[in-house]
């Protein structure tokens, strides 16, 4: 079974930089669209950043101008480059996926297990 698989999560201070990178684990036959969503302690998921594989971006307010979504759409790769990070960064970051297995499934929403990043001194 395709999951996606995100790494670079970690520990930053404030200001810091941290880049994420997300990939399907197997063979797909299409992508639609990629993000990264996020949800800190006691609060819902909220949509951090989208790209479709045309380049159409989309931000959260709170991260415009500090991080920057981008693809390798020949690798299936979605990466989240974030700068100046800040405390209130500080969440599990989830990737998704809108893809196609087969040339007879249909586009479906796929989620990775989430890395961490935690911002702080």
């Amino acid at each position: 079974q395709v999951q996606l698989v995100e790494s670079g999560g970690g520990l930053v201070q404030p200001g810091g930089s941290l880049r994420l990178s997300c990939a399907p684990s197997g063979s797909i036959f299409s992508i639609y669209a990629m993000g990264w969503y996020r949800q800190a302690p006691g609060k819902q998921r909220e949509l951090v950043a989208t790209i479709t594989t045309g380049g159409s971006t989309k931000y959260a307010d709170s991260v415009k101008g500090r991080f920057t979504i981008s693809s390798d759409n020949a690798k299936n790769t979605v990466y989240l480059q974030m700068n100046s990070l800040k405390p209130e960064d500080t969440a599990v970051y989830y990737c998704n996926a809108a893809m196609m297995l087969s040339r007879t499934a249909t586009y479906e929403a796929y989620w990775g297990q989430g890395t961490q990043v935690t911002v702080s001194s």
